[in-house]
């Protein structure tokens, strides 16, 4: 693999003059400069972030690349629940959250051009995968449905938020169909827990379970 100019990214929320999970962001950090043979930050990433903990509400984008960590401060826009579209750029394998983004950027640039607010990804296969930003999960019966891992998904740091937060989870490898008429919702650890307003076009029902999870998502 490449390594020149090659980095991985973690994107933080700053709510309430906290950074919530920061230290899963560092533990999945951490883990793929492992598993990519990267270099070490020459700073701590912890000691970087930190003093921004200072501000109320804000979005910070760490970056590693050829062993010097930069962090960048955005901030927190307000949004109405997303208008999706589904992508007609497959999904390629993203277990780590890298710099190269290029699938994603295609599929968020699709979205702009359909008046949408983002797009959901597919595999090559037809399987659904995950948004440009966000893990997907959906509403059937009793159960919640999400992707599996093995798809090549992003270990989001939301993704394994929601799933602390209920038992009713399966995980597994879906068709785009499988999504009609459920009640979906989407997450990061920068906007918690979303509920989607409409996929190609099509209203999504609400669920009142969507809410809860929200509530629950941030640590006390």
């Amino acid at each position: 693999m490449e390594r020149a100019g090659y980095g991985l990214i973690e994107t933080l929320r700053v709510r309430e003059g906290r950074v919530p999970f920061l230290e899963r962001h560092l533990a999945r950090l951490e883990h793929s400069l492992r598993e990519l043979d990267l270099p070490q930050p020459s700073k701590d990433v912890a000691g970087l972030v930190r003093p921004f903990a200072e501000t109320e509400e804000a979005v910070l984008r760490v970056e590693v690349c050829d062993g010097r960590a930069t962090v960048t401060v955005r901030e927190l826009l307000a949004r109405d629940r997303p208008l999706v579209i589904t992508a007609t750029e497959p999904h390629e394998p993203y277990p780590h959250k890298t710099t190269r983004r290029d699938c994603f950027s295609d599929a968020a640039a699709e979205a702009e051009e359909a008046a949408a607010d983002d797009a959901l990804l597919l595999t090559h296969e037809g399987l659904v995968a995950e948004g440009t930003v966000w893990s997907i999960f959906w509403w059937e019966g009793a159960w919640l449905r999400t992707p599996a891992l093995d798809l090549g998904i992003l270990p989001g740091v939301g993704r394994a938020r929601v799933l602390e937060l209920t038992q009713q989870v399966e995980e597994g490898r879906y068709l785009r169909e499988a999504l009609e008429e459920r009640s979906l919702f989407l997450t990061n650890a920068v906007r918690g827990v979303i509920a989607i307003a409409s996929l190609d076009g099509r209203p999504v029902p609400t669920d009142p379970r969507t809410a809860g999870l929200a509530r629950r998502f941030w640590p006390d």
